[in-house]
């Protein structure tokens, strides 16, 4: 099993959820409104004033034969707007 934690400009909600149906996974935790900075490049999502976006996240339980495609996916939409702010991290978890 992989644990799969998204952040993105919130924009992408429909988009990241249509992203997990086409890939086959469907639990998750939803955070609506996440506030951060990238460590790349990218403007911060802070939900003020002088930086007005705000990001959601998921945590997603995946198997993981799933996970590539997943992460393919994501790429290819993080590609389409880069500045927008799309990151995906898996980690390997047990389940008991």
């Amino acid at each position: 099993m992989k644990a799969l934690f998204v952040s993105y400009n919130q924009a992408y909600h429909e988009e990241v959820l249509d992203i997990m149906q086409r890939s086959g996974l469907k639990g998750y935790t939803f955070w609506d409104t996440t506030m951060g900075s990238g460590s790349f490049k990218g403007e911060p999502h802070l939900g003020s004033h002088a930086w007005p976006t705000l990001n959601s996240s998921l945590l997603i339980m995946a198997e993981d034969s799933l996970v590539p495609g997943f992460k393919r996916r994501i790429k290819a939409l993080d590609e389409k707007s880069p500045a927008m702010g799309l990151r995906c991290f898996s980690w390997s978890i047990d389940q008991d």
